[in-house]
Order: C-alpha cells, then sequence, then structure tokens
C-alpha cells in the first residue's frame, strides 16, 4: 500500500471518529480566570510533541532495532501524560490511539476498520517471529501519527478551562483503576503498572501547574495530603511492579482510593465547577469509584426519563409484575426476571408465553441501567428499545407497541397511576414501555461485601479472597473484559459503549461442539460478528447461573475451565475472530478457587429484598 492511500484511509479514519463540533461557549467562574490554565495546555501539547518526536524516531530506527521496545515504553510515558486532556477533547480518537488491538465495524458505513494504535504496534514489536511484518510496522506508524496529529491540534485549538480540566483529571483516574490495573493498556509487555505511577506523577504535575496555590490558601493540609499520598502510591509501585504479583487490592484500598478521596475535595475546595451542569457516568462527589452512589443513572437513562418521579416509578413496578400486558394474560416481565432469582429465574433457557423454551438465557436485570447494549446479542442500544422488543415477540408478550394493553384498565388504579404519572391515559404503550424502563434502572445496588471492604468500612475479606481479586485483575485478565468496578462490558472511562466478545462457547458442557447460535451477526451479517456475545456483568453472579447465553455451564467451576482452557479456541473449534486476549491462562485449581471466592464476594447486600 503506498503513502497516498496511506493518506486517504487516515484522513478518512480521522474524519470517522473526530467530534470538532462546535459547541456553545462554557460560563467560566471569575475564580478560574485566576488559575494559570495554560500552564496545564502548554503541558499536555509538550507531551503530545514528545509523543510525535518518539514516534518518528522509532519510524527511523524500525522495528528489529534493539532499541525499539525502549523507544516503545518511552513513547507509552508521554503519551500517558497527555491522554487526560486529549480524551476530553476528542474520546474517539483518544481510544482508537489506545484501544484494544481489534478491528473495528463502523455501522454507519458499513465498513471494517483494521486494527490500530499502540496496542497494535506493540503486538508488532514484541512478536518474537523473527519474520516481522515490516509493512505492518509502517502502517502502525503511519496511522499513530495521524492520531496523535489529530489530537495535538485539538490541545492546541482548545483551551483548558474548569470543565475540561476536571473531566480530564476524574477520567484518568478511572483509567488507573479500571484500565491500568487490568493491563488493558499494554496486554503483551505486562508494563501498565509502572505506568500508574507516570498517571499519578502527572496528575500532581497538572495540579501544581494550575490549582495548587488556591488550595494551599484555602486548605493548606488537603494540599500536603495530596502530596503525600501521591508519593506514597509511587513509592509502593516503584517496589513491586510485576504485573502478576502486584497487590491491587491492597493498592486501591490503601493508596488510590484516598487520592480519589483527595481529589474530590480538592475540587470542591477550589469551588471552580460543581459538574451539576450535564449529566456523566460517574459521581464528581462520591470519595471513591467503589460507593453506592459512584455511578450517575441518569448517563444512562434517556434523556425523557432522567430523574424519574417517584409515581412512574411505583406506576413502572407496578407494570413489571402484570401478566396482563401480554396477549395470553400469562407473562409478565416479572415470568423471567425473578426478585427472588436475583431478577433472572435460574433456567438454562427461558420460556415462552407457551412454555416452550426460548433460544437463550435470562439475565439479570440488576444493575443493567449500567450498559450501553441490552439482549444478549447487543442489538438493542437502550432499555426501552429491549422492552419494545418482548412486546412485538411473538413467543412473549405479542402485544406491539402500537397499541394500549387495554386488559390492564380493568385494575382501574391504572387510571390514576397514569395521570400521575403522565397526565394522561396512553393510547399506545410507550408511556408503558418508558414507566417499565424507569423502574428496570432502579434495580442497581453497589453494596456488596467486595465494595464493603475495598472502600475500607469493613476488613472481613479472606486471603483467598483477597488474591481471587489480584488474579482477576491481573493473570486471569478477567478485568480486561468485565471492567472494574461495574464488571460488565461497559468501557471506561467514556462508558459510552458496551464491548462484545467472540469467546466460541460450546453447545453443550461437554465442550464438544460450538453452539450454533451467531449472536450479534444476525444484526449485520459481518464475518467479525460471528458469535459474539455482549459481556455480561459479574455482579451477583453466584445467584445468577446457570451462566453463558445459552445457560451451557451450570457452575462457576465449569465457567473457570472454559476460559482456563482458552476458549472455544483452545477447545478445538474453528474460532477466526476469538477476542480474548489469551490462548489459555495456565491457573491452577488453587488459583481458580481464588477467583471464584473472589466473585461470590460480588453478590449485593439482600438483592432479593433491596428491591
Amino acid at each position: 500500500m503506498n503513502q497516498n492511500i496511506y493518506k486517504v484511509i487516515v484522513f478518512s479514519v480521522l474524519v470517522l471518529l473526530s467530534c470538532n463540533k462546535t459547541k456553545k461557549s462554557e460560563h467560566i467562574p471569575l475564580k478560574a480566570n485566576k488559575v494559570h490554565w495554560k500552564n496545564a495546555q502548554d503541558y499536555y501539547i509538550k507531551n503530545m510533541d514528545s509523543v510525535i518526536n518518539l514516534l518518528d524516531s522509532l519510524r527511523k530506527q524500525g522495528v528489529k532495532n534493539p532499541k525499539a521496545k525502549q523507544l516503545f515504553f518511552d513513547i507509552r510515558k508521554v503519551f500517558k501524560k497527555a491522554e487526560p486532556y486529549a480524551g476530553v477533547l476528542n474520546p474517539e480518537v483518544t481510544h482508537r490511539a489506545n484501544g484494544p488491538a481489534l478491528p473495528v465495524y463502523k455501522d454507519d458505513s458499513g465498513r471494517v476498520i483494521e486494527p490500530v494504535g499502540l496496542q497494535k504496534l506493540e503486538e508488532t514489536i514484541f512478536d518474537d517471529d523473527t519474520n516481522i511484518n515490516l509493512k505492518e510496522f509502517n502502517r502502525d506508524i503511519y496511522f499513530l501519527e495521524g492520531f496523535f496529529k489529530n489530537l495535538k491540534e485539538n490541545i492546541s485549538k482548545r483551551a483548558v478551562n474548569p470543565k475540561r480540566f476536571f473531566l480530564a483529571t476524574h477520567q484518568q483516574l478511572m483509567r488507573i483503576v479500571s484500565l491500568s490495573l487490568a493491563g488493558f493498556d499494554t496486554p503483551v509487555s505486562g508494563h501498565s503498572i509502572s505506568e500508574i505511577a507516570i498517571s499519578l506523577q502527572s496528575l500532581y504535575e497538572v495540579y501544581n501547574l494550575t490549582i495548587q496555590p488556591i488550595i494551599k490558601e484555602k486548605d493548606l493540609k488537603l494540599d500536603r495530603a495530596f502530596k503525600v499520598n501521591i508519593q506514597k502510591a509511587i513509592h509502593f509501585i516503584d517496589q513491586e511492579s510485576n504485573f502478576e504479583t502486584f497487590d491491587r487490592f491492597y493498592f486501591i484500598k490503601n493508596h488510590f482510593n484516598l487520592i480519589t478521596k483527595n481529589w474530590v475535595e480538592i475540587r470542591q475546595t477550589s469551588d471552580l465547577w460543581d459538574a451539576d451542569d450535564t449529566p456523566f457516568p460517574f459521581n464528581f462527589n462520591a470519595p471513591t469509584f467503589f460507593e453506592e452512589d459512584s455511578f450517575n443513572v441518569n448517563f444512562f437513562l434517556d434523556v425523557n426519563d432522567r430523574n424519574p418521579s417517584k409515581e412512574k416509578i411505583m406506576l413502572g413496578k407496578k407494570l413489571f409484575f402484570d401478566e396482563s400486558l401480554s396477549q395470553k394474560g400469562n407473562m409478565s416481565c416479572a415470568t423471567c426476571h425473578l426478585p427472588e432469582k436475583a431478577y433472572a429465574d435460574g433456567l438454562k433457557l427461558s420460556k415462552g408465553n407457551d412454555g416452550s423454551l426460548l433460544q437463550r438465557n435470562t439475565p439479570t436485570l440488576l444493575n443493567s441501567i449500567y450498559q450501553k447494549a441490552f439482549f444478549w446479542d447487543g442489538r438493542a442500544n437502550t432499555i426501552e428499545n429491549q422492552i419494545n422488543s418482548v412486546f412485538n415477540n411473538d413467543k412473549e408478550f405479542n402485544t406491539g407497541v402500537h397499541r394500549f394493553s387495554g386488559n390492564i384498565l380493568k385494575d382501574t388504579t391504572y387510571i390514576r397511576l397514569f395521570k400521575e404519572a403522565y397526565g394522561i391515559v396512553p393510547k399506545s404503550n410507550k408511556e408503558t414501555v418508558r414507566a417499565i424502563s424507569v423502574f428496570v434502572s432502579t434495580l442497581h445496588g453497589l453494596n456488596s461485601k467486595f465494595d464493603r471492604n475495598i472502600r475500607n468500612e469493613e476488613d472481613s475479606f479472606t486471603e483467598q479472597e483477597k488474591r481471587g481479586f489480584n488474579l482477576y485483575m491481573g493473570k486471569a485478565l478477567c478485568a480486561t473484559c468485565h471492567f472494574i468496578p461495574l464488571t460488565n462490558g461497559t468501557v471506561p472511562p467514556f462508558f459510552s459503549e458496551t464491548e462484545k466478545e467472540v469467546i466460541g462457547v460450546p453447545a453443550t458442557k461437554e465442550n464438544k461442539s460450538i453452539d450454533t447460535d451467531k449472536g450479534f451477526y444476525w444484526v449485520f451479517e459481518e464475518k467479525i460478528h460471528e458469535n459474539m456475545f455482549k459481556t455480561p456483568t459479574l455482579r451477583n453472579v453466584e445467584a445468577t447461573g446457570p451462566y453463558m447465553h445459552n445457560g451451557v455451564y451450570e457452575t462457576l467451576e465449569e465457567v473457570m475451565d472454559f476460559y482456563n482452557k482458552g476458549g472455544g479456541s483452545g477447545l478445538g473449534f474453528d474460532v477466526p475472530h476469538q477476542t480474548l486476549p489469551f490462548d489459555n491462562l495456565n491457573l491452577s485449581e488453587e488459583e481458580t478457587q481464588a477467583i471464584i471466592a473472589f466473585m461470590k464476594t460480588l453478590t449485593d447486600s439482600d438483592i432479593s429484598e433491596t428491591y
């Protein structure tokens, strides 16, 4: 492929990914004008310049040069310093520059974009094959140059202000706990733990360049505590940064959470931005990412359903349990999503309105609001679309959404409930669906044994559970798909998409052949989507078996054995587009049991009663 074609492709990718829309000018508090925001902007520009220059040096040195690996690490170090602000200004390009080395399907154009970015470059540089593909190496460099120049241009043109500053730093803290600690950024070299120290030092540097004088004036003790906690965290990393042995549980509980608490206090003390003007995925006032209210439900709800009234929630709850919604009058949402079964049903496969088995297992609704994809194949992008499909499905409600299910009005209390919630008695099921979706959005909880221990409210974790968490985040690579803290596939720090993976689930637990259900493939009939399914949450996983989209495994031990062997490919199935970040895990029985012990700590308190 010649350079001109490269240029056309890079330009096309950037057009697809860039989001340089003109935005309304943001109100900047008077106090913010006293902060030297340009210092931070210059800092980000300088480091992005370094990224571009080091990338050019790598291109000139060549992939076979002994210095190539060190140059790659140097590139990543300076990128980590520029990443926070680049990510705020252009999330999609930043994610592509540092995202997984997987092809991306653009559903608006039907195009498949081949893997590009730092993780793809890492695969090329750290490939032990002596016949390294030089064409791939040059292609990787060329795309990255385009990405980084685009990001630098954005940083240069768009000034730092309080909103962008605090959003950038908060997102970077989220990246540390959910991505860097899990090895998501550097899956081949396992270099991500040392990069956490770079991100933390960078956070302190931009703080020092901008708002530190305000904090020193208002709360000197807070300023000192923040500096000390950053230093202690970096020292802990310097003592032991080995990917497999790093004690993530201790680090989060005793170092990282102290830093996030400090940072929340610093933002509040600065009084520069209150974060209330736009719904973001996380609650900026939560002291850690593991609080019961760390995530903002409104961000995940349809704009028309945010801050739902108690009347809408009460109506939705009543509708959720009402069999009159279905044509046969024998099926409600609660038929398959039973509160006492953690809002699943405990069956291998769901049952239809005639008692026959449906194609897939019933997933839990607990914490389902924290997703951007619904159904096992992820074909619905909102809860409302998912519920609409249940109404339309001739094997489920079979009533349609355009006409109102009048049977429910035999219960005359609905007339009052609808009027209180929406001011009308509807003529279609639109309001019915909205009310149910609002109720489902309340079925969330982040108050498990794990949460209470990691946020230091109690000290009841066993050594086995601690080891299980560290394996989950480390050697077993579970958290590269089931991201902490939500443990689902909704990708931090933007939470704008929920990942779907190809793992090669078998048809039966004997693991003899792959399941014939092709999952998301049926949406676009694209080869890379064959056998692709949404990554579900692992919260309350002990209570929500059987497991996988077809309920093939009855126990967590069977699930772990499947992954330990390398998924479908490891079992010998033909899965050319498998997305697991490993061939096999080589976990011992003791390690497997530790991971299972940890997963059982993700069961929320009184899950059958809370809701």
